[in-house]
């Protein structure tokens, strides 16, 4: 019996295995800001000079000064308003912030300063 289905099961174990290597080769890593990084201006990046289509699973690298920035995940009253939403929203201070995207909305603020107030903000769509 396990003769007779011993190569099946090989088969369908490759394809999952391939299936697999296939999403996690797909990931992109994308550097917030491009060659500026995560500093004034940012804003628009998730779309200019083109749309970035993002997809889970995808990778942000923010790459800033820690003495002058940082990066908070917040939700949108936090980005409406540039405060740490909701209180226990993950703060990075590395200055070379690595953060997987998950589907939907995410929201990402400096809390540094008056920082988000004058434009160091993102929100990221992210696609299934």
């Amino acid at each position: 019996m396990a003769g007779k289905y011993g190569g099946l099961v090989l088969v369908l174990v490759s394809l999952i295995l391939l299936q697999v290597g296939v999403q996690l080769a797909a990931a992109a890593v994308w550097n917030v800001g491009d060659a500026n990084g995560w500093t004034f201006g940012v804003q628009s990046w998730p779309n200019n000079p083109s749309f970035k289509p993002f997809r889970d699973g995808d990778m942000l690298v923010f790459k800033y000064d820690p003495a002058a920035h940082n990066v908070i995940v917040v939700d949108d009253f936090g980005f409406g308003t540039c405060t740490t939403h909701p209180a226990n929203a993950t703060v990075y201070s590395s200055g070379s912030d690595r953060i997987t995207l998950q589907r939907g909305e995410t929201n990402f603020i400096s809390g540094k300063a008056n920082d988000c107030e004058k434009g160091l903000k993102i929100t990221v769509f992210v696609r299934p």
